[in-house]
């Protein structure tokens, strides 16, 4: 519930402080006085998009604050929690419009989005203007008349919509794969299979290489591994023997310096070293294989690998991930043979499994329908329209392509008049009509679910007399438990209210302003009665009085 509106230098308004109750609150005051910007910063509030021309001349930004009472049920409270929005039941929410076209805002004191704003907004305040009447041409505001008592129905269907769709989609993209034909199987099956024979397993090709360039080269290796041993080991002056004889020698007196002892320590390591040197040339010799049969066994299997290199137009060391490639696409060729078998199958369960959802919605909407419209054309007997119909139709089409919202078809046909058959809704009602048959419709399909707070701007225009009345008892009904505002030229109407609000607007040359006051006795009486008849006369306070008290009479 709307609890108190704030506005600074928005439009015309420099200054206004609005407190509001539950119930049904009217609005009135001279026509220019300013009534419907209150309901334009609302909007904003909601999550209207404005422009800079919003901000009141000569200011640099216009200001709206709004605070709201929630209940512990309200979906504004639960949307608030998921949000991470909430402060208790308290929910303030303020807007700021810069001069330079710049808007931000604000919920419980946190910067939020004009999108988050307008989610909010939705389930704080639900505004109707003038042509209300006029969404119910359009398709989309009918579907919502339906579903807004079906989103359970409707969200099933949704749901196995886009299970289907999402098998679909996977069809067509294996489908839109290059296939291949049992020619191109059997080919890569065979370049697999040439692969797998002869491919060396991982590091050898490397191996091979090597031992080709020892096997090219054997003599000359041979003949510089024994010259080394023949160094190190041959006779007398074999530079292992020398070393090791150095060494002793100066280990001898090795006690009485140590610069001695230190060199025979490094060359007694030295002398270590060659022998140790000596070890690993006589093991290279012994390994060491000249023999022709295997130099040409290994040319031969470095030959294959790179023929089959050529073959693939890659290196022989990246064979082994053409074999991998080949393996994967032969994998992949049987995996989407096997799921195109598969898929169609998932896809007819699917279908049906959505057909059903989609039935069980269309009845749903059907019920629906059919109930707004006998209400419908109930409250329009009493709103002046006597033998007028309203027919809401839902039709089934199974055969249609799915969708997200079923298989229906809706449309919208009214007949004002008795002996006059519904067509279509611009062509076959005036504006008076047209607006009263919107006000019908909107409390019929009023669901708990709505916003508690509800705006009506002049939703009342090209009415009067009893109709009026009729339209203001409507009015406080629709209120309820909840609130209703309502800006309306129709003393009718604002005797219905719990309370009114006078708006007017200041005479300043420069700059006018306007204010707002909440009436009260006479007060009201007086304005009932200038909403009237224009002027103040006894007769017309006499007759404001008496719709007052009428009015009063009916509310309790």
């Amino acid at each position: 519930m709307l609890v108190f509106l704030q506005i600074r230098d928005f439009a015309i308004v420099d200054r206004l402080e609005l407190e509001l109750a539950p119930g049904f609150t009217c609005i009135t005051g001279e026509t220019g006085a300013g009534k419907s910007i209150l309901v334009g910063a609302l909007g904003l509030l909601s999550g209207n998009r404005a422009d800079s021309s919003a901000v009141r001349q000569d200011c640099q930004k216009a200001e709206m604050v709004a605070g709201f009472e929630l209940d512990a049920d309200d979906s504004a409270l639960a949307w608030l929690r998921e949000a991470e929005l909430d402060d208790g039941s308290d929910c303030l929410v303020r807007r700021v419009l810069h001069a330079n076209g710049r808007s931000r805002a604000w919920v419980n004191g946190t910067p939020v989005t004009l999108q988050q704003l307008a989610e909010l907004g939705s389930r704080l305040v639900e505004i109707h203007g003038q042509n209300e009447h006029l969404r119910l041409t359009r398709r989309s505001e009918a579907f919502r008349l339906l579903d807004s008592a079906n989103e359970q129905a409707l969200a099933e269907t949704r749901a196995r919509y886009f299970a289907w769709q999402e098998l679909e989609r996977e069809k067509q993209a294996l489908l839109s794969r290059d296939a291949l034909t049992p020619g191109d199987l059997d080919l890569l099956g065979y370049q697999l299979e040439e692969l797998e024979n002869d491919l060396l397993p991982p590091g050898e090709f490397t191996a091979l290489e090597t031992e080709h360039r020892k096997l090219a080269r054997g003599s000359e290796i041979v003949a510089a591994l024994e010259a080394a041993l023949d160094v190190l080991q041959s006779g007398e002056a074999a530079a292992s023997s020398t070393l090791h004889r150095a060494a002793g020698s100066l280990e001898e007196h090795g006690a009485l310096d140590p610069d001695i002892a230190a060199a025979a320590g490094m060359i007694r390591e030295a002398a270590i070293n060659c022998d140790e040197a000596g070890s690993s040339i006589q093991s290279a010799l012994s390994r060491m294989d000249l023999s022709p049969e295997r130099l040409a066994e290994v040319e031969l299997r470095l030959g294959r690998q790179h023929d089959l290199a050529r073959k693939h137009r890659a290196e022989p060391e990246q064979l082994q991930q053409v074999a991998d490639s080949l393996r994967e696409r032969l994998a992949r060729a049987a995996d989407q043979d096997q799921r195109l078998a598969v898929i169609d199958t998932e896809l007819e369960a699917a279908h049906r499994t959505y057909r059903a959802a989609a039935n069980a919605l269309y009845e749903a909407r059907a019920e629906r329908a059919a109930s707004l419209s006998e209400g419908v054309t109930d409250l329009m007997q009493q709103l002046g329209m006597s033998g007028g119909r309203f027919e809401l139709t839902v039709q089934n089409d199974p055969a249609r392509a799915p969708s997200a919202r079923g298989d229906d078809s809706v449309e919208v046909r009214v007949s004002a008049n008795r002996g006059v058959e519904p067509g279509p809704l611009r062509k076959v009602a005036s504006g008076g009509e047209l607006s009263r048959i919107g006000l019908a419709v909107k409390i019929v399909s009023r669901q708990n679910g709505a916003a508690a707070t509800q705006v009506f701007d002049e939703v009342d225009a090209g009415i009067g007399g009893d109709t009026a009345t009729i339209v203001g008892a409507l009015l406080r009904q629709l209120a309820g438990d909840g609130q209703a505002l309502c800006v309306t030229h129709l003393a009718q109407v604002a005797a219905f209210a719990d309370r009114q609000i006078r708006v007017t607007k200041s005479d300043q040359a420069k700059s006018p302003g306007v204010r707002a006051q909440e009436l009260e006795n006479d007060g009201r009486v007086d304005e009932v009665a200038r909403m009237l008849g224009g002027s103040i006369s006894p007769e017309s306070r006499a007759h404001a009085e008496k719709l007052l008290q009428e009015a009063t009479a009916v509310r309790h």
